[in-house]
Formats: C-alpha cells, structure tokens, sequence
C-alpha cells in the first residue's frame, strides 16, 4: 500500500460472496473522477468462499489507490465488516460501498465538493437502481442543506452516503451488531438529527444499487422477526433523540409506514393463525408506546385504517380493510362540518361498535383516490390557511429574534420584541 496524507474519501467495502460484482464495484472506485490520490479503500472479506478475499488481495496488490484488505471469519452480517472499515479508515470522509454495487464516476467528487462547500455531516447522492427499485422521491432537487423534519431524506436511511469522519468518531456511531437487517437505519437516522446537516445531490446519480441475479441482496434476508426487531430499535433511538411533539412524530412516520405496514399487507392473510397472532404480539408494545395521534395525522388514510386496526388488535377489521385495498374500490368522500372536511368512507365507516374512530378515516395529508393519477385529495382550506398562517407567523418572529440580536450587538435594545 502507498503511503499518503489524510485522503479526501475512505470507501469501506464489504464484500460477502460478492463475485463478479465485485470486479465491477472496484472498477468503479478506480473510475473516480476524484482521482487516486485522493482515495483509500478498505476492504474487508467477510468470510467469502467464492473467491471476493482473494480477488481483494489481488486488487490492491496493483491499483494506485492505496488500499487495505481484512480477511475475517463470516461476522453474519455486514454491520461488523462496517465497523472494522471505520475503525481503519482515516480519511475526511467515509463512504459506504456494498460489494454488489458501483459508483457513478464523478460521485465521490460531487459529493466531496457539495460536503466541503455545504459544511453538511451527511451527502446523498441520487441512486437508481439496476434490476430492482430505488427510493426516489427525495431527488426532486439538489440542495445544500435540508430540513430532515420537513424532506423526504427520511425514506433512505440505507448506509450508502457520504459520512464526515469527525461526526463519526465523535458521536462513536457504530453500526449495530445484534442486528441482523435495518441495523443501517439506525446509523444513518442518527447521523441526520445529530450530525451538522443533510444535503442533496440530485441532479447526478452517485450510486447504482444492483439486484443480484442470484437474489441474495443481503436486504432480501431475514424473516419476520428480524424486521419487527429492527423496526422497533429504529422507534427506540427515535424517542431517545427526539422529545415527544411534532418532530418526533414526522420522524416516527418513516417507521410505521416503512417497517411495521408491511408486515400487516394481502400476504398476512394467507400466513398460518400462529404466525398472524404472532405479528400481533411483537407489534402491539410498538403501538402502545409509539403510535399517537400527531403520527396518524400525518399518514394516508389506507395505511392509517390499517395500523389503527392493528392497533386495536383487529385481525377481522383488517381483513376488511385490505379486501377493500385489494379489490381497488374507490371510497365515497364525505364531507363534514362548515369547513367541508373530507373523510374517505372506508370499511366500518361510522361503525361505533368496531373501535375505528372517524378520525381515522379524515383526510389530512395530501392523498389519492384509486391508483395514483386518477384524483387527489386535499386537506380543508382552512387546515392548510392554519398551518400557512402559523409558517408566516414562525418566519416574522424569526426575523424579530435576529433584528434584536443585532441591535443588542450594537447596544440599543427595544422595550419589546416588534417594536
């Protein structure tokens, strides 16, 4: 290995049985439009039987960018070979590359440039996926800083983004070992509320996700238990690092609706009654402790309906609702008071005896009525005018607050704040 000074990126690498994908992930890395000099790589081999060990040694025997190789006993879980790479790494940044993907070539340059001129702790570089999904609704724009409470960067709390070391070594995040899957959730979600701000890149895709044609993504793994564990530590750090109030509740949407929903979909149906009352018991501490009223108010009325029936310990009604879902039965809309506000009539609408409040079925976010394209619903005006007023009424006090700030500096202090 070459000998250098701090390097700009340190790109950790775990590779699990990750041949050929590895050849061309590394490729990718040599491709940078960075430049060598200002990389390092550490690899760790996890254990691999198919060769990814040796191919790493054989990498860095002759790449220019220098490069370091860990060959351990299978840890069963890309959580420890995360670990070993940051203990390793020392360059400004770490950047997390799964063996079965690969850069874009200008990605580490983009996202370097954006970190240092943003001063933010966490990049995201857009990502598109090859043979198999991505998350996309947070790249509508590049941004320099964005609000993690209020953007869509909650949907992608995978570990593939740039991470300021310092934010690393000070906070002493490490990934979480006992966790078998969404053990980068927690990394990340904590990075974003601690760490100095978020950006965007947007406008370039940094990152190509592969689905392997042999289906082994690691995220395909694990069985239920595993994702109720995992969705319930991401509630647990929520709640550590957040005070309860509106925050909070914008954060804990991610979990209920990315996590928790999907356990209760059509397929629950078709599962053995062990296994559905089992789903039951796991989830019902989650909704006791982390389901309230601010969280429902900010999910669509389906999903919404769903969890409250899970809530309740419904099994019937849930049925109900997702026979509804399956069939693509469009909802009557009711609206009700001087404001018109508009309710979804779903099943047990204004059943008393079911447990479903009519709350439940209120339209609050924004929301569709068939498959997405046919017809949106709002909120009331008079919701939205509230929520506009108290935005207007936020920001003028804000530029109070800093209008006094520079008076005191000068030494002339109003009586009152606006006068």
């Amino acid at each position: 290995m070459n000998i250098m000074s701090v390097p700009d990126v340190s790109v950790i690498v775990g590779a699990y049985e990750a041949m050929p994908y590895l050849i061309r992930c590394l490729e990718s890395v040599e491709a940078q439009t960075l430049g060598s000099d200002r990389i390092e790589i550490v690899a760790i081999d996890d254990g691999s039987t198919d060769g990814s060990g040796e191919y790493l040694e054989e990498f860095a025997a002759r790449t220019a960018i220098p490069t370091r190789v860990v060959r351990q006993a299978n840890s069963g879980g890309p959580s420890g070979p995360r670990n070993v790479g940051i203990g390793m790494a020392r360059g400004r940044y770490v950047f997390f590359l799964d063996a079965d993907d690969y850069f874009g070539p200008e990605a580490l340059e983009r996202l370097v440039a954006m970190a240092d001129r943003a001063g933010t702790d966490v990049v995201l570089g857009r990502v598109e996926g090859v043979n198999r999904g991505a998350p996309g609704s947070m790249w509508s724009r590049t941004a320099e800083r964005v609000d993690v409470y209020g953007s869509q960067v909650v949907y992608t709390l995978s570990a593939q983004k740039l991470f300021r070391r310092e934010l690393i070594e000070r906070l002493g995040l490490r990934f979480d070992e006992r966790l078998k899957t969404g053990e980068d959730a927690l990394f990340t979600m904590e990075a974003y509320v601690r760490g100095n701000g978020v950006s965007v890149v947007a406008d370039y895709t940094c990152y190509y996700l592969v689905g392997r044609d042999d289906g082994k993504h690691a995220t395909k793994t694990g069985d239920y238990t595993l994702r109720f564990e995992a969705t319930g530590a991401l509630m647990a750090l929520i709640a550590e690092l957040v005070p309860a109030g509106p925050k909070r509740d914008r954060l804990m949407v991610r979990p209920f609706t990315v996590g928790l929903i999907q356990q209760f979909g059509h397929g629950m149906l078709k599962q053995p009654e062990r296994i559905r009352q089992h789903k039951m018991e796991l989830v019902a501490p989650l909704m006791e402790r982390y389901w309230t009223p601010g969280v429902a108010a900010r999910i669509k009325v389906n999903e919404r309906l769903r969890l409250e029936c899970v809530a309740l310990g419904r099994l019937d009604l849930l049925a109900d609702m997702l026979a509804f879902i399956r069939a693509e039965t469009v909802p009557e809309v009711v609206h009700r008071g001087r404001a018109r506000t508009p309710y979804l009539v779903f099943p047990h609408f204004g059943d008393k005896a079911s447990g479903l409040r009519d709350a439940s079925y209120e339209v609050t976010v924004p929301d569709w009525l068939g498959k997405p394209g046919l017809r949106r619903i709002e909120a009331p005006k008079a919701v939205r005018r509230r929520k506009s007023l108290a935005r207007r009424v936020a920001r003028r006090v804000r530029t109070q607050v800093r209008a006094l700030a520079v008076q005191r500096s000068h030494g002339s202090l109003p009586t009152r704040l606006g006068s």
